[in-house]
């Protein structure tokens, strides 16, 4: 690209941070249901962990779903379409849970809103990847992550504000016949209603993505919405471009597409990013800090505090990890999350093997959170929606997503049945013996990305060693 190309960057911030927004609900649906856990499990008499842990993780049923639809109606209506979906999806589920008056229609709304964030999930930084230009692409699709971060943030806020002071010896019948166990928790998911609808609202001032209309032949209309991110010079070269990546290629791509031998590794390294971000351990600590902290001696309320501090140190470190995406990036960023958090993890297992607990538990966990918050949780969201081929983005990224969610059913499902079986510093433990695990694979097969175009990427990723950017070669990671 030129260097003396002009961009309209306020129009580029102004469309992705609205697309953003699906990360910002994804973000906000996925964490209240922790400060509401004690509640709502009160109000339905739960007291099996099987049942508590389908309650917690029933939602990404939802989610597996809207993985798995994601590619097929992105390929065939956009990505902003899908989008709209997914904001009408997380208005009927804050609405339905709050207003859910048995446990199964409570499922049933939970399962709705997980496939507005399969959905979101999946498409929020695919568009945002094929709006941005290659040199800033990195952190725009990590403004996603920041997004994803200040809806949890905002999710514990709101379910510390709506909670009432729990006596610390209470009982669930107690809680039961609380404000809290009443009616708090149906106003802590019933809030979720604000956000969705702004989100439904803004996706209708964003245009359609330049790529996906390039793919199913509408270049006018391509070249028209890259005019309006840069100038004649920028539309005309990107255009170019995008035409000569897809070719002939029309909006219907085959599944077996993804199993061509320059595709396949590709499309395995995408799976096991994805599955490794939540093998990671770190979705443990938001769904269940109620029972990591309460282990560690918090009662309920200290507890919805402590919380509160894990968004904090969540937002602050995303907020710092936006440059450095683009200036140190994404390889070096992904070996020292996964590294630092094997650390990180053995120290917590050694904690609560010594009996070490309160304070040092809590400071252990909120630097676990900032080592993820910098390096792993925006950089496995920028590499997914960068490193697939254009002609099969959409599919491909569907199948990512997918993996991702089967892995935090898995992880959310079973840590209930790890926690009683190993206790809490054995599973921290696998966790860290999962992360040395990631730091390897990631040291073997996964390359260097940043300053990229998604084009050039294909060349790189389908089997050429180097490609030159800004005079620099960029070599592929072996």
């Amino acid at each position: 690209m030129n260097n003396n190309t002009k961009l309209n960057m306020p129009y580029v911030w102004m469309i992705c941070l609205v697309a953003a927004c699906g990360g910002l609900l994804f973000g906000y649906d996925w964490v209240v249901i922790g400060g509401a856990k004690p509640f709502y499990e009160a109000y339905f008499h739960i007291t099996d962990p099987a049942v508590s842990g389908w309650a917690m993780s029933s939602a990404l049923v939802g989610c597996v779903f809207g993985a798995v639809i994601s590619g097929m109606i992105s390929d065939r209506f956009g990505r902003r379409l899908p989008l709209l979906l997914a904001a009408v999806m997380f208005t009927v589920s804050a609405w339905g849970t709050a207003a859910a008056s048995s446990f199964d229609m409570f499922i049933i709304y939970r399962i709705v809103g997980g496939v507005g964030i399969g959905l979101a999930s999946a498409l929020s930084p695919v568009y945002i990847a094929e709006i941005s230009p290659a040199a800033k692409r990195g952190r725009f699709v990590a403004v996603n992550q920041l997004t994803i971060v200040i809806g949890v943030l905002a999710a514990q806020l709101i379910n510390l504000m709506i909670a009432e002071p729990v006596a610390s010896q209470a009982t669930q019948m107690d809680i039961l016949n609380s404000w809290n166990g009443q009616t708090g928790w149906r106003y802590m998911f019933g809030s979720g209603i604000v956000p969705a609808v702004a989100f439904l609202l803004l996706m209708f001032v964003v245009p359609e993505s330049p790529r996906w209309l390039v793919k199913a032949g509408r270049y006018e209309q391509a070249k028209k919405v890259l005019k309006r991110i840069g100038d004649e010079a920028y539309a005309a070269a990107t255009l170019a471009e995008i035409r000569q990546s897809i070719g002939s290629e029309n909006q219907k791509v085959p599944m077996s597409e993804l199993l061509d031998p320059k595709v396949r590794p590709i499309v395995v390294i995408g799976i096991v990013l994805a599955v490794f971000q939540q093998w990671c351990g770190i979705n443990v600590i938001f769904n269940y800090a109620q029972e990591i902290f309460a282990s560690a001696g918090f009662d309920i309320n200290d507890t919805l505090k402590s919380i509160v501090a894990t968004g904090l140190i969540n937002l602050i470190f995303t907020i710092l990890a936006l440059p450095l995406v683009d200036r140190l990036g994404r390889r070096k960023l992904m070996l020292i999350g996964s590294l630092g958090l094997t650390v990180i993890y053995a120290l917590i297992a050694s904690a609560y093997a010594f009996g070490i607990l309160g304070l040092p538990v809590l400071i252990l966990v909120l630097a676990a959170i900032a080592i993820y918050a910098l390096t792993l949780a925006p950089v496995t969201w920028v590499l997914l929606s960068e490193i697939f081929p254009n002609r099969v983005r959409g599919m491909a990224m569907a199948v990512g997503t997918f993996s991702l969610w089967v892995a935090c059913f898995l992880l959310t499902y079973t840590f209930p049945l790890l926690n009683a079986s190993l206790g809490a510093s054995g599973s921290f433990l696998l966790y860290g013996v999962i992360c040395l695990m990631g730091f390897m694979f990631i040291k073997a097969k996964v390359p260097e990305t940043k300053g990229i175009t998604l084009e050039a990427l294909e060349t790189l990723l389908g089997g050429n060693r180097t490609v030159e950017v800004n005079g620099v070669e960029e070599a592929e990671a072996k």
